[in-house]
């Protein structure tokens, strides 16, 4: 994602920002060698990593039985600033959030009112009447896993997402007249795997579910996720306060290479028709509550979901796109579920459950290991490629620091 310098430029910062959405949703980074610390220096390490890759901040975490056995913050609020991070600072999830809407999802699922069968034509054609066939015949779960045939953010999609619109509209009504707008257009499925990282797609998920359940995605976050799950820095948006800098904060890198910290406003954070596809934002230590909740398969409570529906959301439905000669230390495939990546990392010996998420400003990445009951969660204020080696290398040290042998 190529930073512009504001939110002015529309679509040509639009474009950016929703193409790097798609490349750091599911993509896996290159691991660098791991060295081996012990859990009193984690502080230490982190601030080694942020400083020798020039990061504002970096935080992580590792939780195991339901416990956090070791976390620390380290860096600052803004880059080269004086206010250091706490370990309750707000960072931004970006595509992370979307395992949140999967399980927004299952809910309506265990109470009756959708099932992953259920079509876009089924519950929004009243709403949206002229749907193309094969788009009112898209389901829940092929919009959950990328496997609708919904392509990924194309021109006109941005088109859609930044426009005038917004200020006119509530978020659900907005996401049916994005809806609306698209609804003449023919699904097609890619020859192979029918995978295509689609933030369109959890957009009309969201709508799905706010439709059955009479709530906008943003109330239930609040009502069923953030608040059951007792995340109480957890947001929808940009990290900071507006008018605060409360929080570590996005930044953007210019085109001359300047980086700016991105504070408040639309700028901050990706439009909020998009929002179930990646705006949700909290601590590390809250972050980790949601990585312990899927390692421990959601046993230990808040009983969000049924075993059996939560082993829908972390189970592959889809195969990713093979890629040949791919980077060292990144899978040539994987699988995907609803909102998770099923990745057999070389240095995990098995598949995990991850993801990556940005919202061009910020780079979150966590993977989990259901047998061990082990999650590792990694967050920065930054989203250079250097930054997505840093978290991918904090994540794989950690892992395999604290993982059973």
């Amino acid at each position: 994602m190529q930073k512009t310098a504001t939110a002015c430029t529309g679509r040509r910062f639009g474009t950016a920002l929703l193409r790097r959405v798609i490349l750091a949703g599911i993509s896996a980074v290159w691991l660098g060698p791991a060295a081996v610390a012990q859990p009193a220096d984690l502080s230490a390490y982190l601030q080694q990593v942020q400083q020798e890759y020039d990061l504002p901040a970096l935080a992580a975490a590792v939780v195991k039985d339901g416990q956090v056995i070791a976390a620390a913050a380290v860096g600052t609020r803004v880059w080269h600033g004086q206010v250091p991070v706490s370990i309750n600072d707000r960072f931004h999830l970006g595509s992370n959030t979307k395992s949140m809407t999967a399980t927004l999802a299952g809910m309506m699922v265990d109470e009756g009112r959708l099932s992953w069968s259920s079509t876009v034509g089924e519950v929004l054609g009243a709403d949206v009447p002229g749907l193309s066939p094969s788009l009112a015949k898209a389901t829940l779960e092929q919009l959950l896993s990328h496997s609708s045939g919904i392509p990924g953010d194309t021109d006109e999609m941005l088109t859609l997402y930044f426009n005038e619109n917004v200020f006119d509209y509530n978020p659900p009504a907005l996401r049916l007249h994005t809806l609306a707008a698209w609804k003449n257009h023919d699904l097609v499925m890619p020859e192979g795997s029918p995978f295509q990282y689609s933030n369109f797609g959890y957009m009309i998920a969201g709508s799905m579910i706010e439709k059955v359940a009479g709530t906008p995605w943003e109330q239930l976050m609040y009502e069923r996720i953030f608040g059951p799950m007792g995340m109480e820095t957890a947001r929808l948006g940009a990290q900071a306060t507006y008018g605060l800098v409360d929080a570590a904060v996005g930044h953007r890198v210019q085109p001359d290479g300047t980086i700016m910290p991105m504070l408040w406003g639309p700028a901050a954070d990706v439009p909020t028709v998009i929002a179930p596809a990646g705006n949700a934002n909290m601590s590390v230590l809250d972050y980790a509550k949601w990585a312990g909740w899927n390692a421990g398969q959601g046993k230990r409570g808040p009983a969000l979901v049924t075993p059996e529906t939560l082993n829908v959301i972390q189970s592959s439905h889809v195969q990713t796109p093979v890629r040949r000669n791919p980077p060292p230390g990144t899978p040539e495939t994987g699988g995907y579920g609803l909102g998770w990546g099923i990745v057999a990392f070389d240095w995990a010996g098995k598949p995990l459950l991850t993801h990556n998420g940005s919202n061009s400003m910020n780079l979150a990445r966590l993977v989990i290991d259901p047998d061990q009951d082990l999650g590792v969660v990694v967050l920065t204020n930054f989203a250079s490629q250097p930054a997505n080696v840093a978290v991918g290398e904090v994540m794989q040290h950690l892992y395999q620091t604290y993982a059973d042998p």
